[in-house]
């Protein structure tokens, strides 16, 4: 078989520490393409991996027709528009979290996806973890009874990420804490919970601890430093509340709180057991039995979330059949998120209607 012919576009952050990593590990990827507007990006990371070749306009790959796929790793404010282009020229798209700035921008992506007929995949890479798959198989076997609420916590101290800069204006990330951390932790919940039909949102997003951004104290800022004659127009904290056909979800998210404490978890409540995961590593079952209370901890080989990420995009290319990462299902969590910011814009509670979501 004919090994799939990659491009990468945007080379930075999360191009090095997961895409390009996890294309070179898998025996059926090549890399042709480096891409990046800051051509010294590309050229480092033809410099690095030792293959591609580095440009800095993406219409080159779209009219190269050897080229099979492509990640797109790029700011928020592209995501939409480079998706498009690439399903256009008939490239497969994995394109990172989140698919969009806005749900619209979403829908767009998935109405382009089914007329094409490529494969568009949102890097939710949660959903290839072996904790959260775990936690999903468990819910559907019953182990927690009724799943009745669901409450997720992405809150952090001080830790803003790029003061001034894309991640904190509007305009390129579409949003702050809850858009750039919440949209992983929702996801993990839509996911476990079988991706129910979101009813009701009311939300509300605030922008404060960042605001006086020349006064803003923090130890350490990934994705700096500061540029204090930037832009800071984005949420630092954000609380909703979502009814969904399924349980309840309610979430509490934090770039920055004036309390010294990381809070990364999310909490599922059933009748018969619930279930602490901390995200990004294991997670505890509670139960009852014959009269005492059970807590379990099961240890086991978390593996590569991005490895299984990448290896199953390669797989749906070579067989076509759809993952849990499509658009189709993703799409879910762009409308809540776009509901939470307009309840908190309108200060009222919204009502949503349903998504499509089946592939042409």
């Amino acid at each position: 078989m004919n090994k799939i012919t990659i491009a990468v576009i945007g080379c930075g952050t999360i191009a090095n520490s997961a895409h390009i990593p996890a294309y070179i590990a898998n025996k059926d990827a090549e890399i042709k393409y480096f891409c990046d507007i800051a051509k010294e990006r590309a050229d480092a990371a033809v410099t690095k991996y030792e293959c591609g070749q580095a440009i800095e306009d993406y219409n080159q790959i779209l009219n190269d027709p050897e080229v099979d796929a492509v990640s797109i790793c790029t700011p928020n404010d592209v995501h939409a528009s480079i998706t498009m282009d690439c399903l256009r020229a008939g490239k497969h798209v994995l394109c990172e979290k989140p698919a969009a700035r806005t749900y619209n921008e979403a829908l767009e992506m998935q109405k382009v996806q089914h007329e094409t007929g490529k494969t568009l995949n949102i890097g939710v890479v949660n959903r290839y973890n072996e904790s959260v798959n775990r936690i999903k198989k468990m819910i559907q076997n019953g182990d927690l009874g009724e799943l009745y609420h669901v409450y997720a916590s992405f809150r952090s101290h001080r830790s803003i990420p790029g003061l001034g800069g894309a991640f904190t204006t509007k305009a390129i990330a579409g949003g702050g804490a809850l858009i750039d951390w919440g949209v992983h932790f929702l996801d993990v919940v839509m996911y476990c919970t079988g991706d129910p039909k979101p009813k009701t949102v009311s939300g509300q997003a605030y922008c404060k601890l960042g605001k006086d951004m020349e006064n803003y104290t923090f130890l350490k800022m990934w994705a700096g430093p500061p540029k204090y004659e930037g832009t800071y127009d984005v949420d630092d904290f954000v609380t909703a509340l979502v009814r969904t056909e399924g349980p309840t979800i309610s979430l509490n998210g934090a770039w920055a709180q004036n309390i010294g404490a990381e809070e990364m978890f999310i909490d599922f409540l059933g009748d018969k057991g619930g279930i602490r995961l901390k995200y990004g590593a294991d997670f505890t079952f509670y139960t009852t039995e014959d009269g005492a209370l059970i807590e379990t901890t099961p240890k086991f080989n978390l593996g590569s979330m991005f490895q299984n990420e990448i290896d199953s995009f390669i797989q749906c290319i070579q067989t076509g059949e759809k993952q849990p990462s499509h658009i189709d299902t993703v799409i879910l969590s762009s409308q809540i998120i776009q509901a939470i910011y307009d309840s908190s814009d309108q200060g009222a509670e919204v009502s949503l209607q349903p998504v499509a979501q089946n592939s042409h």
